[in-house]
């Protein structure tokens, strides 16, 4: 009986963590899908982005700080380290406002 009740108590157990998992690892997606907006996002949202890590971001800021409001998408790559590759990365993720 004990034994019965312990199995039960464990299936019990790992049916509750998985599911808690498949909650965070949702959590987490919706995260990861959320689109940027870079006219407007600081370096620490910018780093959000694959392949931005912290100095590319600081170089977007200031780029958009100097020459103002990006007019498209493509005008990222005018970015030193933003290239072709890494736009097209980050292309779905960003919005311009």
């Amino acid at each position: 009986m004990k034994r019965a009740l312990l199995v039960v108590c464990a299936g019990v157990c790992l049916t509750l963590a998985s599911v808690g998992l498949s909650v965070a690892a949702e959590q987490v997606a919706q995260v990861q899908t959320k689109a940027i907006a870079v006219n407007v996002a600081d370096a620490k949202e910018l780093q959000g982005l694959p392949g931005i890590g912290p100095a590319i971001a600081q170089r977007i800021v200031e780029y958009r700080t100097a020459h103002g409001p990006f007019a498209k998408v493509d005008d990222l790559q005018k970015v030193k380290g933003v290239g072709k590759s890494t736009l097209e990365k980050i292309r779905s993720r960003v919005t311009l406002n």
